[in-house]
């Protein structure tokens, strides 16, 4: 059953990507229109992250309670409810009516933001990255397909403008509901007859958070979300502010999507070739590398090139931050410890997208680039610090060649002739040592060449 829900959850996750890009590229505009009061235009907008941050928590806590079959239910239950009510307040020109609309949208995102970690405590110890991967590879089609079906959907219903675009993430709610209904089967839902029951609470959530381990994963979580938000918020204003199209501040954006989304094709790969904490590092050198290349120039090019290499570092921190969070807690535990997680990368990619604009606007494009590199830096140091090395050891899976091939060795039978032998060369060097050294010392260590000892004992 793991294998088809993560396939399921992947094509949910392209379905809330879709929908989540449609309001991305619209809602400024809607508020714009539809506002009496130019200056909240970009309230409905805000909203969307605010409403997933405050939810979040509650999210992870009821999923506990009711399973997250119909937790994920709910979520695509509130996505059809606020693209219908966006689209009645498109219609009646209702500016509360389109934030309450997108609020639900913003619950929705709190709701599949679970749908990765879902799929990780699905799987087993050595697939966990593996099936976030599969998960987020969902949105390498709705990162190109979002943009175009806001650009054709927004005539849809001809008498009203942009109507038609909040209508199709009503249908994309509808769809998931249908998806999740049909096709999830939620493995903790119910347990088999006679087996032991899971602790409800595990250890106390301070504990949990202390751990290094869950330090590195929200660190990369977090940190990382928040510099992509808030270096991608300030892309399109700083490319037209440059001198560059507004179409092609579009494109830039829709290719930094698909370079967050892309990856995941083959993130499951370098996870099983390289472990966890170099594919972490790898991405903190990515995001980094935006901020050098963005530096550098502001030809278009240049521009393009910093958000292609930002989406494919946040996707590689991401991943990797997500693998070891789900490597830091027991059975019993997720609830909380993921509630903590997503809530703090919540509010971290909202302070992202809020102070953007205040930094772009007050001290230039050079000065984003330049904000980004102290939260990379935390996010190395607390990699580094945390005594994750173990553990990043730990969660290399078991099928690796090498890995394989030493376990494979150290667990083979040792034979007695082979025994034997080694027993009679180190004797023959103990002799030697006596004959040359100080005899009485060296007969107060054993020798540990006994072959009357258990390891010789195997069978042939």
């Amino acid at each position: 059953m793991g294998g088809r829900n993560t396939r399921v959850l992947a094509v949910c996750q392209a379905l809330y990507t879709s929908s989540l890009s449609i309001d991305l590229t619209l809602t400024g505009l809607v508020g714009y229109t539809i506002s009496t009061d130019k200056s909240l235009a970009t309230l409905p907008f805000s909203l969307i992250t605010v409403a997933a941050a405050v939810t979040t928590v509650f999210a992870s806590l009821l999923m506990r309670r009711i399973g997250r079959r119909a937790g994920f239910m709910l979520g695509a239950t509130a996505a059809s409810i606020g693209g219908a009510v966006s689209v009645w307040s498109i219609v009646h020109r209702s500016f509360p009516a389109f934030c309450l609309g997108t609020s639900l949208v913003g619950v929705f995102q709190a709701f599949a933001q679970y749908y990765r970690l879902a799929a990780a405590d699905a799987a087993g110890l050595s697939s966990k990255g593996r099936a976030i991967s599969v998960v987020l590879t969902g949105g390498v089609v709705a990162a190109v397909a979002g943009p175009v079906i806001a650009n054709w959907s927004k005539d849809l219903l001809p008498s009203v403008t942009y109507a038609g675009s909040y209508l199709v993430v009503t249908v994309f709610g509808m769809l998931s509901l249908a998806l999740l209904a049909f096709a999830f089967h939620d493995d903790g839902a119910r347990r088999p007859e006679g087996a032991a029951e899971q602790p409800r609470s595990g250890r106390p959530l301070g504990q949990i958070v202390r751990q290094p381990v869950f330090v590195a994963a929200v660190a990369n979580n977090a940190l990382g979300y928040a510099v992509m938000m808030f270096v991608m918020t300030a892309t399109p204003i700083a490319a037209v502010g440059c001198g560059h199209t507004i179409g092609s501040g579009a494109h830039i954006i829709q290719w930094h999507m698909v370079g967050m989304y892309a990856p995941s094709l083959f993130a499951a790969r370098l996870l099983r070739r390289f472990g966890v904490l170099s594919l972490v590092f790898a991405g903190i050198a990515l995001s980094a590398a935006c901020g050098g290349l963005a530096l550098h120039s502001t030809d278009v090019q240049y521009f393009y090139a910093a958000l292609a290499c930002l989406g494919v570092g946040w996707n590689f921190m991401f991943v990797g931050g997500s693998t070891l969070l789900a490597h830091s807690y027991r059975p019993g535990e997720q609830a909380k410890a993921q509630a903590v997680s997503e809530l703090t990368t919540f509010v971290f990619s909202a302070f992202g997208s809020l102070f953007a604009g205040q930094v772009l606007a007050r001290y230039g494009w050079g000065a984003v680039n330049v904000a980004i590199f102290p939260p990379l830096a935390l996010a190395a140091l607390a990699t580094m610090c945390s005594g994750c090395r173990s553990a990043g050891e730990r969660l290399r899976p078991v099928d690796d060649r090498r890995h394989g091939r030493r376990q494979r060795a150290m667990a083979a039978p040792k034979r007695p002739a082979a025994c034997l032998a080694r027993a009679v060369a180190g004797y023959r060097a103990c002799a030697m040592l006596r004959a040359f050294g100080d005899v009485q010392l060296l007969r107060l260590v054993p020798c540990p060449f006994d072959v009357s000892s258990e390891h010789c004992r195997g069978n042939p």
